[in-house]
């Protein structure tokens, strides 16, 4: 049996577990917004007209509904961890005057509220959507929803700083977020689409799979610099390139080489979809037999979706500590 001071070392503190929990919220927040964004926007511009996503393609409206429902409560478990987390105490043990404090007089607090309207308009028109062909209501929806994912710069480190430095960081730490919510949802839509096409495998739908899986291509692109070039002004205001040569020394470090790791895997499957696998699905379309390149984008993009994910839990992880240009390498080893 243990002892109360052996036990005590083994099991979390309050602190632990709040900062776990926090961890945990955080990557449902970030998976939740990215999501709702993401598959908005590409059903905004990947699909042309008489192709605009409805139920028979991909539940868009439906997904719009849940997530941003979802995305309130996610919201409201937020804002009570992180007044929990201020506060040092346990998450049932915060009151709504505290909360009230946190959300009217914290720029975390206000960044929560902008946050829950833009979700609140984003369920309300997606509620009364009756199909996804309106453009104006799509766009209002992809609008909401970014704007709600955007919010989420103004609670990390992208706001800690101010004057020009902290508009440049700031600015780069919101392109991140969409860059990366427009990429994880059209990962999430032309999977979704490619598993469906095993049940609705008709010819035209399997073409209409093949030219998004082409469009995506140059998008794409665009999306994929976007993320880049934003992440490299997020590091080296993050990092400081003082301390780039002992990045590996501390636990922020390492997250960080581990994200960019999975990263620069998720790019060579990305650049194997658009110059192997997406040609080789248009060959069997041509020549008959899509079975097997279906198989392999699909085994590709999931393995695409599960990077993602990883890469999701870091950066929740990597949002509750320190970064090293706010506490110097050479003092915390």
């Amino acid at each position: 049996m243990l002892t109360g001071w052996k036990a005590a070392s083994i099991l979390p503190s309050n602190k632990d577990v709040i900062e776990q929990l926090n961890i945990g919220i955080r990557f449902a927040l970030y998976a939740n917004l990215m999501l709702l964004f993401g598959l908005q926007f590409f059903g905004h511009y990947a699909f042309r007209g008489a192709d605009r996503p409805q139920d028979a393609v991909l539940p868009f409206r439906a997904v719009a509904v849940w997530l941003s429902a979802s995305g309130v409560a996610i919201s409201l478990l937020s804002i009570t961890a992180m007044t929990a987390s201020m506060a040092g105490v346990q998450l049932l043990e915060v009151d709504t005057a505290s909360i009230s404090v946190m959300i009217f007089e914290t720029p975390m607090g206000n960044a929560w509220l902008v946050r829950i309207i833009a979700l609140f308009a984003t369920f309300a028109v997606a509620f009364r959507m009756i199909d996804s062909k309106s453009l104006p209501k799509l766009t209002f929806v992809a609008l909401g929803s970014g704007v709600a994912l955007a919010s989420v710069a103004w609670t990390g480190h992208g706001a800690a700083k101010e004057g020009s430095a902290g508009a440049a960081q700031l600015i780069a730490d919101i392109i991140h977020l969409l860059g990366a919510g427009a990429w994880l949802g059209a990962l999430a839509a032309l999977t979704l689409m490619l598993f469906r096409s095993a049940q609705a495998s008709t010819e035209d739908y399997l073409r209409l799979n093949h030219r998004l899986l082409k469009g995506f291509s140059v998008a794409g692109s665009i999306i994929v610099a976007l993320v880049l070039g934003s992440g490299l002004v997020n590091s080296w205001m993050l990092v400081g390139p003082q301390n780039v040569l002992s990045l590996h020394t501390t636990l922020y470090g390492q997250l960080l080489i581990a994200k960019l790791i999975l990263f620069a895997i998720m790019l060579a499957l990305a650049a194997t979809n658009r110059f192997t696998l997406t040609p080789a699905l248009e060959r069997a379309l041509q020549g008959g037999g899509t079975y097997r390149a279906r198989r392999r984008l699909q085994i590709s993009l999931i393995i695409e979706l599960s990077l993602a994910a990883a890469i999701i839990g870091l950066v929740a992880w990597l949002g509750t500590l320190e970064p090293p240009v706010s506490t110097p390498i050479s003092r915390s080893t």
